[in-house]
Order: C-alpha cells, then sequence, then structure tokens
C-alpha cells in the first residue's frame, strides 16, 4: 500500500493533488526546488475558538489556508461541515491556486473551513460562530481586500457572506474598499448578478466548448454539439442544479439525477425544473412521478450515458467502480471526484475528462467580477448601458432610412436594449471558459501530453513560475 493511501485504499485527497502535480511536473524543465515552494501551502491558520450555544460553551474547530502569495489577495471559499479537516482545506486552497492561473484571475489560492454541521445549528449560532472566526482572521491578518477574501461554499452562502462583510467593517471602520472583503455577498451588499449561478454555468460553457471539438467527439463515438447528449449528473447543490438546467434549456438530455439518498432515472429525460420543484417540496428527488428510483446512488453513476458530470463529493469514481463508469466524457464539477488509480483506468478506457481544476473555474471567475465591482465602487453597466441604447438606437434609423423598411417593434427591443449586469458577466465568464478550454488544448497538443487534466497543470504550474520569476523571486 503507497504511503499516500489509508488503510481503505483510497488516497488522501492532499496525496490526490499533489500526484497530479507530479505529472505535470514531468513537463516542466525547472530547478526541483522551485516547483518544491510552488506546490506547497504557504501559511495553514488553524483556530480554536469557545462559543455559547445555549446554555454551553462549544470550541469551535476552524481552518483557513493560504496556499499561494504569487498573487495577491489570496481567494477561496468558506465551507460548513462536520468533515472539514486540515487536508482537506489544503487540498482546497492548492485547487484554488491552480485554478486561478488557468482562467487569469490574478488571485493566490486560499480556503477556509469550520467543523460544525449547519443543518442541526440554529441560524442565530450560525451567525455567532460565522462572526466569531471572522473576528479571529481580522486579528492574524487572515481577510481583507488585498489580503484573503473568502466566498461561499459547502455549507455556506450569501447570507454568511454578508454576516462576514459585516463583522469586517465594525472592526475596520472607514476602509472604503470593505465590501471587497469577501464575494459571494447579496446584490443588496455588494455582490454581483450572476454569481449563484456562475459556476454551473462555467461547467456548461465548458462541455459545450469540448463538443465543439470534431477530433475529440470522433475520438469517443459522439457527433458534434451539444443537443442530444444523454447527461447524469450526480449532486443537486448549486452547482448541479444550475449546471442541469443550462443543459437542459440548450438541448441536452438529463437522464438521471442522483442525491444522497438515491437517484432518478428516465432514459427520456428529466425535466430539471420539474424535479427541483419537487425536491423543494418533498425533500427528496425520490419518488418523482416521471422517473425510476434508484437506491444506491452509485449505481446511476454506472448507467448507460454520454456525459457524466459529478457535481457532488470527492473520490466518488474510484478503482472499484472505474471499469464500470460507461459514461464516454467525465466533466468533474466537483472537486476532486476522480481518484488517481480510477483516473488511470478512465484514461485507458478512453474517456475524456475534463478536469476540475478548469471545468469549476466559473464561481471564482464571477467572484473577480464582483471583486473588482466593489473596488471600482460601480455597478456593472450603469456607466454605458444608456449611452449604447442611444448609438444602437441612432444605428437603427440610419439602417431603416437607407433600407427604406422599417423594423419591427419586437427586433427593436431586441437590437436596442444596453447590456445589464448580468449580460456583462456571463459573457465575460464564457469568454473565460472558451480561452481556458483552448489554452489546455494547445498545451496538451504541443507537448503531446495524453490528457487534459495533466494539461491544465502544466498550463497553471508555467502561469505561477511566470509570476514568480517576473516578481525577481525566483533567479
Amino acid at each position: 500500500m503507497s504511503k499516500n493511501q489509508n488503510k481503505t485504499g483510497s488516497y488522501s485527497f492532499f496525496n490526490c493533488i499533489e500526484k497530479n502535480f507530479d505529472k505535470a511536473a514531468q513537463f516542466i524543465s525547472i530547478e526541483k526546488g522551485l516547483l518544491e515552494q510552488i506546490k506547497a501551502c504557504n501559511s495553514v491558520y488553524r483556530m480554536h475558538f469557545p462559543v455559547k450555544i445555549g446554555k454551553e460553551i462549544k470550541v469551535i474547530e476552524a481552518y483557513r489556508v493560504q496556499h499561494s502569495h504569487h498573487k495577491l489577495p489570496c481567494k477561496g471559499g468558506i465551507r460548513y461541515s462536520m468533515k472539514v479537516n486540515q487536508d482537506e482545506i489544503m487540498t482546497l486552497a492548492a485547487l484554488m491556486t491552480y485554478k486561478c492561473a488557468i482562467v487569469d484571475v490574478p488571485f493566490g489560492g486560499a480556503k477556509g473551513g469550520i467543523k460544525i454541521d449547519p443543518q442541526t445549528i440554529s441560524s442565530e449560532n450560525i451567525e455567532k460562530i460565522t462572526r466569531r472566526y471572522t473576528s479571529e482572521l481580522i486579528k492574524k491578518n487572515f481577510i481583507g481586500p488585498g489580503i484573503d477574501v473568502p466566498a461561499p461554499d459547502y455549507g455556506t452562502g450569501e447570507r454568511e457572506m454578508s454576516w462576514i462583510f459585516d463583522t469586517f467593517l465594525s472592526l475596520r471602520s472607514g476602509d472604503v474598499d470593505a465590501l471587497a472583503c469577501v464575494t459571494g455577498k447579496p446584490v443588496s451588499q455588494g455582490g454581483v448578478r450572476g454569481r449563484k449561478e456562475a459556476t454551473g454555468l462555467g461547467v456548461f460553457y465548458g462541455i459545450r466548448e469540448l463538443c465543439h471539438v470534431k477530433e475529440d467527439m470522433y475520438s469517443v463515438g459522439l457527433d458534434v454539439g451539444l443537443v442530444g447528449k444523454k447527461i447524469i449528473i450526480q449532486g443537486l447543490g448549486n452547482v448541479g442544479y444550475h449546471a442541469a438546467s443550462f443543459f437542459h434549456e440548450n438541448g441536452a438530455i438529463i437522464i438521471a439525477l442522483a442525491e444522497r439518498e438515491g437517484a432518478i432515472y428516465n432514459k427520456k429525460g428529466l425535466n430539471v425544473s420539474k424535479v427541483f420543484l419537487h425536491l423543494k417540496n418533498n425533500g427528496s428527488i425520490l419518488n418523482f412521478p416521471e422517473a425510476k428510483n434508484i437506491k444506491n446512488t452509485e449505481k446511476a453513476l454506472e448507467l448507460e450515458c454520454d456525459i457524466l458530470i459529478p457535481a457532488a463529493l470527492e473520490n466518488v469514481i474510484h478503482k472499484n467502480n472505474a471499469n464500470r463508469i460507461k459514461a464516454k466524457i467525465i466533466g468533474e464539477a466537483a472537486n476532486g471526484p476522480i481518484t488517481p488509480e480510477a483516473d488511470e483506468i478512465l484514461d485507458k478506457k478512453g474517456v475524456i475528462i475534463v478536469p476540475d481544476i478548469y471545468l469549476n473555474a466559473g464561481g471564482v471567475t464571477v467572484s473577480y467580477f464582483e471583486w473588482l465591482k466593489n473596488l471600482s465602487h460601480v455597478r456593472y453597466g450603469r456607466m454605458e448601458k444608456k449611452f449604447r441604447e442611444n448609438v444602437n438606437a441612432e444605428f437603427l434609423k440610419v439602417i431603416e432610412t437607407f433600407c427604406k423598411k422599417t423594423i419591427s417593434i419586437k427586433e427593436k427591443k431586441m437590437i436596442l436594449r444596453g447590456p445589464r449586469e448580468i449580460d456583462l458577466v456571463r459573457s465575460g465568464l464564457e469568454d473565460t471558459m472558451i480561452n481556458g478550454f483552448h489554452k489546455i488544448c494547445d498545451i496538451k497538443k504541443s507537448l503531446k501530453i495524453e490528457n487534459m487534466r495533466t494539461a491544465a497543470f502544466v498550463l497553471s504550474i508555467n502561469k505561477i513560475i511566470d509570476s514568480y520569476e517576473r516578481l525577481g523571486i525566483f533567479p
């Protein structure tokens, strides 16, 4: 058994990332010590603090890890879960570093976590814990617009980000850029439109781009394009739900959806909106009227399909089930859903794997847009929206005069409309995901790398090396 494995034979999450890093390092000519610096976590802050919950004082375990300082601020979400541990947070911080580099977001990677179960704690007590955690980060200079900028993750959302911002502002009164200390806030608190669905939309853009590549589609026996592709999605949280919705809206067929309690299947396709409404009303996706139940959620991953999207937990595809996976494309919407051993098995089978360090970068990309909005103190589109509408109106007049034809009111409305904030955000996200995909493909082709994951790591590491060298840190 490898030293990187535990007794059950599964890899430590952090060692999974290190193994992928080492594969990519073989394609990079640079001193070993410099690669070790890039791989290592720069700062690990483990804390314990007391919070009074009811009549008892509970000691809360929490973390904030800054993986890399090659760019500042550091950036990464905060998760609330009983599974939070140092290895997990270090791994997720490392992923953030590589992710940001791939999509040209100028942040170093970071991650935070609090070891609590938000499902069993009242809103009042979650607020107490969140505010105390924030004050602990402030004490050690682990949060700030130019230092470290948290965001939502598993178990957290807009509500918690608002509490973080409010606590930061109360302790840093007068900081004109305080809004930029955290992203994923409600729009009324400086958030940006389009942030909630950003990761799922990024997953959609990345897979859509792959489906346009003839060479890749023919290699797995599929036609070009997304329309008609049969998709299975594991996880119907924020990422999985929005990814499923965008795929469904654009002509793909969602044949199965899987959650912790089980999965549902319909070979003709599922209506995602109806399934989500059923989940909201019943607390489970099971017993959806238009689908068949699958009791073992892992079995849903093994069904015949074109594209499999794991959008929930890490290590769900492993050496024991990799050979039974029938998907031709796997898009990693979750962090680390495939173990290194499963990776090798799937590679040999010819499965195309679109890696997490690229595919789920939509969230941090739009968080970057929110951070920029907070620093500029102006909403996207506010300055130019009416100007563009006026220019378009003049342009239409010229066309109507020249062509001697009147354009319909419906067409005029479509052409005249200036861009809203959400239009600009989605446009920026789409462009980012498209560019990132083709940069990975170019590296893969030029260095004759076998898979997208290794190519993505090579791209990321090269960008980080370049950043360090230009800072004068590396000779």
